[in-house]
C-alpha cells in the first residue's frame, strides 16, 4: 500500500470532519445572537439544535446503508455540500422557519461524515492501527470546535450574522471540492467492500443489530458522549458567557479546553482500546463516573463554583467525546467489514439521540424558571443549576442497558470463541494472586 497516499486520504478526511464538528457546533456559539436575532425563547432555541441533531441521529443507519452500498468518499462530499447549502441558508434567513431548514440541511450533511470517514479508514490502514487512527481523527476533528468559538464569537461581533454563516459555507464548499479530488475509497488493486444492493446492504444492517456487541457500542457511545455533546453543540456557551458571567470571549476560551484536552487524552484512550480489548468498557465506565462527578462539584456548589471547578468539568467532558468512540471499535470488532458502515451508523445514533433528549430537557427546565426571553433572566445560574441536574437519571439509565449488552456480548464470546471475559475485580485478584505465587517461588 502506498502509505504517502493513504496519509494523504488521512488528512483529507480528517480535515472534511473537522469542517463538520465546526458546523454541527457553530449554534452554539451563536445561540446568543439567534436568540436576540429571532426573538425565540430558550425551549425554542433548543428545539433548534434538537432538530439538527435528530436529522443527523435519524440518518445515520441510512447513512450506513448508503456507505456500504456507494462507499465512503460520495457521501463524505455530498454532506459537505449539503451543509455548505443548509450554513448558506441560515446566513439569509429572515425567520426562525428558514432557519429550522437551515440546521436541519446541516445536520443531514454532518450525518454523512464521520461513519464515512471511519470507513475510509477501515480500507486504508491496517486493523491493528485503527482503534488509534479513529481516536486521532475523532479527537483532532474536534478543532472545528475552536474554528466555531473563538473565531466564530469574535465573527460575529465584527461582521454580523450573515456574513459569518456565509464564510461558514464557503469552508464546507472547499472541503467538498478537496474530498471529490484527492479521496479514493481503497487503495488501488483493493476491492471495495461495497453491497452489491441495496437488499444486500440491508440484509447486512439487520444482522449487525442482532449482534449485542453492536448494541453494546450503541449504549458505550450514549453513556460517555451525550452529556458532551450537550455542552458543547448548544448549552456550554450561554451557561459559561451569561450564566457564570464569564462573557463571551472567556467562554470560547474555556470552551477550547474541551478540545486540547480531548486532543490529548483521546491518544490515550485509543492506546488503552487496542491493548486490553476486553476491557473497553470499563474504561467507558471510568469516564461515565467521574462525568457524573465533576457535574456534581459544580452543580452543588454553593452559589457559584469557582473557576477551578468549570475546568476541571470541561476537562472531565473532554474525554467524554474520546470515550464514545470505544463504541465504534466495539462496531469494528463484532461486524464484517462489508457491513461497518452499517452497525458504526447505529452505534453513531447512541451518543447524539441521547443528547438530543438531554438538550430539550435543558432547555424546558429553563423556559419553566423563567418568565422572560432576556438573556440574563433566562440564562441565569441558578436555572441552569436545575436544567443541568436532568443528566443524571438519562445517563444512568444508558449505562443500565449497556451493562446488559456487555453481558450479553460476553456470553456469546465464550460461546463462539471460548473467550471467558471476567470482571475487572475478578481479574485484578486473579493477577495479584499470580503475581504472589510467583514471588512465593
Amino acid at each position: 500500500m502506498d502509505s504517502r497516499r493513504a496519509t494523504f486520504v488521512l488528512v483529507i478526511g480528517g480535515l472534511a470532519y473537522i469542517v463538520a464538528v465546526m458546523q454541527r457546533t457553530s449554534l452554539g456559539v451563536a445561540g446568543v445572537s439567534a436568540t436576540d436575532r429571532f426573538g425565540i425563547d430558550a425551549t425554542t432555541l433548543s428545539s433548534l439544535a434538537v432538530l439538527q441533531l435528530l436529522v443527523y441521529a435519524g440518518l445515520q443507519i441510512p447513512v450506513g446503508v448508503l456507505v456500504d452500498r456507494f462507499g465512503p468518499r460520495a457521501l463524505i462530499g455530498v454532506g459537505a455540500a449539503v451543509m455548505a447549502i443548509g450554513q448558506l441558508v441560515l446566513a439569509l434567513a429572515p425567520d426562525i422557519a428558514i432557519a429550522v431548514l437551515g440546521r436541519v440541511l446541516v445536520g443531514a450533511g454532518d450525518a454523512m461524515t464521520f461513519i464515512s470517514v471511519l470507513r475510509l479508514l477501515g480500507a486504508w490502514f491496517s486493523p491493528r492501527r485503527l482503534p488509534l487512527l479513529s481516536q486521532w481523527v475523532g479527537t483532532i476533528g474536534q478543532t472545528g470546535q475552536l474554528l466555531s468559538a473563538i473565531p466564530l464569537a469574535v465573527s460575529l461581533r465584527d461582521v454580523g450574522w450573515s456574513s459569518s454563516f456565509i464564510g461558514l459555507a464557503a469552508i464546507s464548499a472547499v472541503a467538498s471540492a478537496a474530498v471529490w479530488l484527492g479521496v479514493r475509497d481503497t487503495p488501488e488493486g483493493v476491492d471495495r467492500l461495497r453491497a452489491a444492493t441495496f437488499a444486500l446492504a440491508l440484509r447486512q444492517l439487520g444482522e449487525s443489530l442482532r449482534r449485542p456487541g453492536t448494541r453494546l457500542g450503541f449504549w458505550a457511545h450514549a453513556s460517555s458522549q451525550a452529556s458532551a455533546t450537550m455542552f458543547v453543540i448548544l448549552w456550554g456557551f450561554p451557561a459559561l458567557s451569561v450564566g457564570l458571567g464569564y462573557g463571551p470571549a472567556s467562554a470560547a476560551a474555556l470552551l477550547s479546553i474541551v478540545v486540547v484536552a480531548g486532543a490529548l487524552g483521546g491518544p490515550v484512550i485509543g492506546l488503552l482500546s487496542a491493548r486490553y480489548p476486553y476491557r473497553r468498557s470499563n474504561v467507558v465506565l471510568l469516564i461515565v463516573v467521574l462525568t457524573a462527578l465533576a457535574w456534581a462539584v459544580v452543580l452543588l456548589w454553593p452559589e457559584r463554583p469557582p473557576l477551578a471547578a468549570v475546568i476541571a468539568l470541561l476537562l472531565v467532558l473532554a474525554v467524554g467525546g474520546p470515550g464514545g468512540l470505544i463504541g465504534f471499535d466495539f462496531a469494528r470488532t463484532f461486524n464484517p467489514p462489508s457491513s461497518q458502515g452499517a452497525a458504526s451508523g447505529f452505534v453513531n445514533v447512541g451518543g447524539f439521540a441521547t443528547a438530543v433528549a438531554l438538550l430539550l430537557l435543558v432547555g424546558l427546565v429553563l423556559d419553566s424558571l423563567s418568565d422572560s426571553n432576556a438573556p440574563q433572566q433566562l440564562y441565569a445560574w441558578e436555572s441552569f443549576r436545575l436544567a443541568f441536574a436532568v443528566q443524571y437519571p438519562v445517563v444512568a439509565a444508558t449505562v443500565v442497558a449497556m451493562l446488559v449488552s456487555r453481558r450479553r456480548a460476553r456470553r456469546l464470546l465464550a460461546e463462539e470463541e471460548g473467550i471467558a471475559v471476567a470482571p475487572l475485580w475478578v481479574a485484578i485478584a486473579r493477577r495479584r494472586r499470580a503475581r504472589r505465587e510467583d514471588s512465593e517461588d
